[in-house]
């Protein structure tokens, strides 16, 4: 049986190792069209990958959960502010789950 204390040393490896690696092993700016194009797309992937299945798995029932990624979506594509999207897909969980439950 392993230490807990053993788990956590290889934690702190790997994340170290993954921030530092970067910044010593690339000296000069990245030229590469492609590289450059993903790298700025990483962030926000990376968050719509953890924020989708929360949005849909955590509300009472996956259709409300739906819907409120759909209002969200859309008010944001009208170019409201984060205010009033998330006020508004709350509000829309809410009355789902009264219609649905």
């Amino acid at each position: 049986m392993h230490s807990i204390w053993s788990y956590i040393l290889v934690m702190a490896i790997v994340t170290y190792s993954i921030r530092v690696l970067p910044l010593t092993l690339i000296r000069r700016e990245i030229k590469n069209r492609t590289i450059r194009s993903f790298l700025y797309y990483v962030p926000y992937v990376t968050l719509a990958v953890m924020t989708f299945p929360a949005i849909i798995n955590e509300t009472a029932t996956p259709a409300s959960g739906a819907a409120a990624l759909l209002v969200g979506i859309g008010l944001a594509f009208m170019g409201n502010d984060l205010m009033i999207v998330s006020i508004a897909c709350c509000a829309t969980v809410f009355v789902a789950e009264l219609l649905l439950l």
